[in-house]
This record gives structure tokens, sequence and C-alpha cells, in this order.
């Protein structure tokens, strides 16, 4: 196999890695407080000796954009929003992880809860307990828990760094070092975020990938029969 089928399936092999972070995009458009994945690539250059030169890229890692999405009312005083930097922490099998999914729930322990089950994280790293005779529950700005004009908890807000975020599934993150405590938690009641996703640009980028992708298609085959003329012609000359 010559330079240009190498170089063009490992183009190949990224752009159908860019359609399924597209495609993952655009079937989270609609969850709370999803981030979008992005993708990056690498560029590398080889000087040949007979002149001129083959660049090759691939892509290399993808990337979290936790650029805020879209805040909207819900009336529910166990949906809250972040209205700022910084992301929920929760407990889930001892590990902690971070989301910026605030929908939540108060499980029969009586702690805070997501959907999930997993349990929310106070500002000093603890499961956020709830007594089961709790009226109803106020969530102030910077994040105080209250039920009955009593405090309970402080939501911890934390900073986590996009370049070191794993995803885990559920909208749920994962970090190798914790995240520090957000100086200014602000958070918004009965508010959720939608995912930051533009369903409009992720389907044109779509459309860019597949036809790109069909580009190498055609080039593969051009040089697939390339190489299978010079062969017959070559086993006709013996």
């Amino acid at each position: 196999m010559e330079n240009p089928a190498y170089i063009t399936l490992a183009r190949q092999t990224a752009l159908q890695r860019q359609m399924d972070v597209v495609a993952n995009n655009i079937a989270n458009a609609s969850t709370t407080g999803f981030k979008r994945e992005g993708t990056l690539f690498a560029e590398a250059v080889e000087y040949l000796a007979a002149g001129g030169s083959i660049s090759m890229s691939s892509d290399t890692a993808t990337f979290t954009d936790l650029s805020p999405g879209a805040i909207g009312e819900t009336g529910d005083p166990l949906n809250v929003a972040i209205t700022g930097d910084g992301m929920l922490g929760v407990i889930r099998g001892g590990e902690t992880l971070y989301t910026r999914d605030g929908r939540f729930a108060i499980n029969p322990e009586g702690e805070l809860v997501l959907l999930t089950g997993d349990r929310v994280l106070d500002a000093g790293g603890a499961p956020l307990q709830i007594p089961p005779d709790a009226g109803h529950i106020a969530i102030a700005r910077d994040g105080t828990v209250s039920a009955g004009g009593l405090p309970l908890g402080q939501l911890g807000l934390y900073a986590a760094d996009a370049a070191r975020l794993e995803r885990v599934g559920d909208g749920l993150f994962r970090t190798a070092e914790q995240a520090p405590a957000v100086d200014r938690p602000q958070f918004a009641q009965g508010f959720l975020e939608a995912a930051n996703v533009d369903p409009v640009s992720e389907l044109v980028r779509m459309i860019e990938i597949q036809r790109a992708y069909e580009r190498g298609q055609a080039i593969l085959q051009a040089e697939h029969d390339r190489i299978s003329e010079v062969t017959e012609i070559a086993g006709k000359s013996v």
C-alpha cells in the first residue's frame, strides 16, 4: 500500500471517530446539563528525500466544552441550575464525580440525591442530609439549603478542570485530582440548565464529515483501481 492510501485510511479513521462524537452530541441535545464534546487534532509532516512532503493528521483526543447552556424555569423546588462556573459533586460507589445536572430527589435515608441515586455533596464534601420531617425545601443563591427556615447545609460547587474530565455516563465526570471548591457559588432554585449543544451546528458538522468521508472512499477506490491496473499490466508483460 502506498502513501496516498495510508494517508486516506488514517483520515477515514479520524472522520469515523468525529462522527461518533457529533452523533453523541446530537443524541444528548435535550439532556439536562449535558456538555458537548469536540475533537483535537495533531499533524505530522514527513519530508521526502526526493523532495516534497507528506502531511498526515489524526484526532488525538476529545475535549469537553464547559460553556453554559440555556437556563429554563421549571418551578420544581428540587431543581437547581448553576448560574456561574463550577460543577456539583456527588458520591457514587465511594468515588467523587461531578455534574451540571441539578435534578434532585430525597432518598429513603434522607439524603439529597440526583435522579440517578448518587448522593449530592455539601460544601464540606459530605452527603447533604434532609430530615424526614423537613417541610418546604429552599435553596438560596449561594447554595444554602434550608427547611422551615432552618439551614441544613450548603451545596458544594467545585471548579473542575475541563482538560482533566473523563465522562462516566449519566452526565457525570471523574477527574484524577479532587476539584477545589468554588469561592462564590451561584445557584437558581426552580431552574435547570439545558445542554450546551446547538443541534443545527452539529447537524451541519455531521454533513461535512459525511461528505469528507465519501471523498476519502472515492480516493481509496481510485487508488485500488490504479494498483489493480498496474498489476494487471505487469502480469501481462511477464
